[in-house]
């Protein structure tokens, strides 16, 4: 089986796949998502601590973390990288492959310093070519909103980074005085006949006119042909409401994951 791990900065979302059969001397494929988690991402946890947690999520499934033949990992926490390393060398037996420069994705990065590009945002473009092909753009409803655009070619293009709609308002509510916090959600109507009302529906609607007038002015410039897949754990909150979507991959990091962990097999063993 095969270990991915997206680790956010809020969340970390684990998977594991499981390997088909493959031909005598072909590079292992781990088509079928056995399971996946969601958990906080906590940099001050100890190696134990990160272990425990997830030897305890793998018996809630009935996985044997013995059966893991690979591990690989994205991560925009730096300080949590060595904790990981060593996680999945004690817990796993494993030496895990994280996306990281000299690591073969067979996406070109267009960016003028390519490794300023986050690694779950590499991981979702390669998915996404390899599923709807381009141009695509790939949205993901995270911590930030970000909007990746891949070319015709396979080719990472660039994008958008956005406040997420929980830090918008977080800074909201941490900069008044009097604006209670409210949970985020679609209101009952537009116009609020409350404070929370009103701030759900500033935050709500906002945060869609963001998305659509992003989309509108990126799909102007890749072209109407283009296909939008959302992603990340907001996603849901809007999805509805977003009419240019056309797919929701919930598990599109983890794919992406698995696809260059697939490239890299030969490597790593």
């Amino acid at each position: 089986m095969l270990l991915v791990l997206d680790v956010g900065n809020t969340n970390t979302v684990l998977g594991v796949f499981a390997r088909s059969s493959s031909e005598t001397g072909a590079a292992p494929k781990y088509e079928k998502l056995l399971a996946n988690w969601r958990v906080t991402t906590r940099a001050a946890q100890t190696i134990d601590e990160y272990g425990v947690l997830f030897r305890n999520l793998f018996s809630m499934q009935q996985l044997d973390p013995r059966d893991i033949g690979g591990i690989m990992i994205s991560s925009v926490v730096p300080p949590l990288d060595s904790t990981l390393r060593r996680v999945c060398e004690r817990y796993f037996n494993q030496k895990p492959l994280f996306v990281e420069p000299g690591v073969k994705t067979g996406m070109p990065v267009l960016y003028e310093n390519p490794a300023e590009v986050g690694a779950d945002r590499i991981v979702n473009a390669v998915a996404a070519f390899e599923k709807y092909g381009g141009p695509c753009v790939v949205v993901d409803f995270g911590t930030a909103t970000t909007f990746d655009c891949i070319t015709a070619k396979g080719e990472y293009q660039g994008g958008i980074i956005c406040p997420g709609i929980g830090i918008s308002a977080d800074a909201l509510f941490s900069r008044t005085a009097r604006l209670q916090r409210v949970d985020i959600r679609k209101p009952a109507r537009i116009i609020g006949t409350t404070t929370v009302g009103s701030l759900q529906s500033g935050l709500y609607y906002g945060y869609l006119g963001l998305v659509d007038g992003i989309l509108e002015r990126l799909l102007k410039e890749l072209g109407e042909s283009a296909k939008v897949l959302a992603t990340g754990g907001l996603a849901p909150l809007v999805i509805g409401e977003v009419s240019v979507i056309d797919a929701y991959e919930p598990w599109l990091t983890l794919i992406g994951l698995r696809l260059v962990y697939e490239k890299n097999a030969g490597d790593s063993q």
